[in-house]
C-alpha cells in the first residue's frame, strides 16, 4: 500500500505543474493588457512602465510563469491589480466559503444519492425503482442557474421564508446565518444527487446479477448482511465518482454563487474576469485546479484501501 500512495503522489507533481503551465497560458493568450485597462488615456508611458514593471508585465513570458510559480508555491500570489490588496487573503476567505457550500451540498446530495440509488437498485423494477429513478433524472437534467432562479422565485419573491443574497452578517444569530444557506445548499445538491444516484442503481443491479449474492442468501445469510457485502463492493467507482464530484462543487458553482450574490471563489472568479485582474484570475483557477487533482489523488488511495486489486 505504501509503493502504491508513493507512485501515486510522483504521479500527481508532473500534472500539477502541467496544470500551472495550462493556467498561466490561457490567462495571457487573451489579448490585451490589463493594465492599459486601468491607466487613464492620459496616463505617460513613463506611468505605465512603472506599473508593468511593479505587475511583472515587463519581463518575458517564461520569466512572469518560474517568478509566479516559485511565488504560488510559497502562498505568495501577488497583488490584485485592481484594488492592490494580498491575492491570497481574498482567496482564503473566498475558499472558506465555497467550501462551506461544497461540503454542505457533497452531504446532502450524497446521501440523497447513495440512498435513493440503493432503493432503486434493490427494488428493479417496482414502484420504488421508478420514483427513485424519476428523482434522479430530475436531479441530472436541471441546470444549476435555473434551479437558482427558481429557488429565489419561489421562497424569497412570491414567499417570504428564505432570503435571497449574501451571506448574514458575523454578528446575526447563528439560525439566521443558516437560512442564507439553505437555496444555495439546495440547488449544489441536486446534480451531485441525480449521478451518484443512477451509478448507485447501476452499480447495485451489476452486483446483484453476479452469482455471490445469490450464494450468500442460499447460506441464509439475511438481507442486512448481504447489502453490506453489495455496498462493499460497489464503493470504489462510487466514490471515484463522488471526489469528481465534490470537484465540480468547488470549481463550477460560480453559476450559483452570482444567482445568490454568495462570496465565494466562484463570485470571486466571476468578478476577476470582468476586471481582467489576471493575479486574482491565476490564483483562483490553480487552487482550484489542484483541489481537483489532491482530491483524485485521496479518491484513488482510498479505492485502493478498499479493494487490494487496484493496487497492482
Amino acid at each position: 500500500m505504501l509503493v502504491f500512495v508513493i507512485r501515486r503522489l510522483l504521479q500527481a507533481i508532473p500534472i500539477l505543474i502541467g496544470v500551472s503551465l495550462v493556467v498561466f497560458g490561457l490567462v495571457h493568450l487573451v489579448p490585451g493588457n490589463p493594465i492599459d485597462m486601468l491607466m487613464p488615456p492620459e496616463a505617460s508611458p513613463e506611468v505605465i512602465a512603472q506599473m508593468k514593471a511593479a505587475f511583472g508585465f515587463d519581463k518575458p513570458l517564461y520569466m512572469q510563469y518560474l517568478l509566479w510559480l516559485s511565488r504560488a508555491i510559497s502562498g505568495d500570489f501577488g497583488l490584485s491589480i485592481f484594488n492592490s490588496t494580498p491575492v491570497a487573503g481574498q482567496l482564503m476567505d473566498a475558499l472558506t466559503n465555497t467550501l462551506k457550500l461544497a461540503i454542505l451540498a457533497a452531504i446532502l446530495g450524497f446521501s440523497a444519492g447513495i440512498a435513493l440509488g440503493l432503493i432503486a437498485g434493490f427494488n428493479h423494477n417496482r414502484w420504488p425503482d421508478k420514483i427513485a429513478s424519476v428523482i434522479t433524472t430530475a436531479g441530472v437534467s436541471m441546470p444549476h442557474y435555473w434551479c437558482a432562479i427558481v429557488m429565489v422565485l419561489a421562497c424569497a419573491v412570491l414567499n417570504d421564508w428564505l432570503p435571497a443574497q449574501g451571506m448574514g452578517d458575523d454578528q446575526d444569530p447563528f439560525l439566521d446565518r443558516l437560512q442564507y444557506l439553505v437555496m444555495p445548499v439546495v440547488t449544489l445538491s441536486f446534480i451531485p444527487m441525480g449521478v451518484v444516484g443512477r451509478l448507485v442503481r447501476a452499480t447495485v443491479l451489476e452486483i446483484l446479477g453476479r452469482e455471490f449474492p445469490g450464494a450468500l442468501a442460499a447460506k441464509g445469510l439475511t438481507r442486512w448482511p448481504i447489502l453490506r457485502h453489495v455496498c462493499k463492493n460497489a464503493a470504489p467507482p462510487v466514490l471515484a465518482l463522488m471526489g469528481l464530484q465534490f470537484g465540480y462543487l468547488l470549481g463550477g458553482s460560480i453559476l450559483v454563487e452570482t444567482v445568490f450574490n454568495w462570496p465565494g471563489s466562484g463570485n470571486l472568479l466571476n468578478i476577476a474576469i470582468f476586471r481582467r485582474d489576471i493575479p486574482v484570475l491565476q490564483a483562483t483557477i490553480l487552487v482550484l485546479a489542484s483541489f481537483f487533482v489532491v482530491l483524485n489523488l485521496m479518491v484513488d488511495i482510498l479505492q485502493a484501501a478498499i479493494d487490494p486489486r487496484l493496487r497492482r
